[in-house]
């Protein structure tokens, strides 16, 4: 039982060595573009290693200067100008004596004209009013750099509160009835 055990063993051994070396049977299976690479001397491949090591991609919007050790925080802030904040109405506020702006979403853009600051409600790209303010370096007590919010100013008035990076504003409105 010992001798046939042994005899087992040798043989595994020799049938699993007696392929390591060269002219395997896989190596002669399928040719060399069976996964639809192009065979590629060595040669080429240095030149493609070489190639590669020259190139060293710089990237195009890292401002020079004092300004390259910008902080992420900054970039957020500057790119957060360029949407606009929405504020919701809940009821119909009295623009003029025949003019009434009706209850919904309004996005709000401020703007200084001539000196004297505007707060601007559109809805898609349509502008809906445009409404005098007043400048303030008051931010309210808003958690944000940029809002818009109402707040009550008595029983027939609200306070419309504007923020931006550029200025502070809010327009008193009377409440359409």
């Amino acid at each position: 039982m010992r001798k046939t055990i042994i005899i087992f063993f040798a043989i595994i051994f020799i049938a699993g060595t007696a392929g390591n070396g060269q002219g395997e049977i896989w190596d002669y299976f399928g040719d060399q573009n069976v996964y639809g690479q192009k065979a590629v001397s060595d040669e080429e491949f240095e030149q493609a290693l070489e190639s590669k090591k020259k190139k060293k991609r710089q990237d195009k919007n890292i401002p020079k200067g004092a300004e390259f050790h910008q902080s992420n925080e900054t970039k957020f802030i500057k790119e957060a100008g360029e949407d606009l904040p929405v504020l919701c109405v809940p009821m119909d506020i009295k623009l003029s004596e025949n003019n009434v702006l009706p209850t919904g979403h309004y996005q709000v853009a401020g703007e200084k004209r001539n000196g004297k600051p505007y707060l601007k409600l559109y809805q898609a790209h349509y502008l809906m009013a445009e409404i005098p303010a007043i400048e303030t370096q008051d931010d309210f007590n808003e958690k944000t750099v940029q809002f818009v919010n109402l707040i009550e100013n008595g029983e027939n008035q609200v306070k419309i509160i504007f923020g931006t990076l550029d200025f502070n504003a809010y327009s008193i409105v009377d409440i359409a009835e």
